[in-house]
């Protein structure tokens, strides 16, 4: 694991995140890890978090569906019909 300090964020900013995306990357403070910078997908997997998943309004499952047709509702103050 490459290790940068947290003042070469300022100088080398590209680089770290270059980096962090094909391993993780430690910033240090004061010689110090406080920090590490790993790819989204690895921190989804390390935390147990399920993968993010997208769909498109009709192949939406049906849990789907009706969450964003009542946070719609929420937002606009109507009923909207049930699709």
């Amino acid at each position: 694991m490459k290790s940068y300090s947290f003042s070469d964020m300022n100088r080398l900013s590209g680089e770290i995140l270059e980096t962090a995306l094909s391993e993780p990357v430690a910033l240090t403070k004061y010689g110090k890890e406080r920090l590490v910078i790993v790819q989204a997908e690895r921190y989804r997997s390390l935390a147990g978090l399920p993968r993010q998943m997208a769909f498109t309004v009709e192949g939406a499952p049906n849990a789907v569906n009706a969450e964003l047709m009542d946070g719609l509702a929420a937002i606009l103050g109507d009923e909207l019909p049930n699709a």
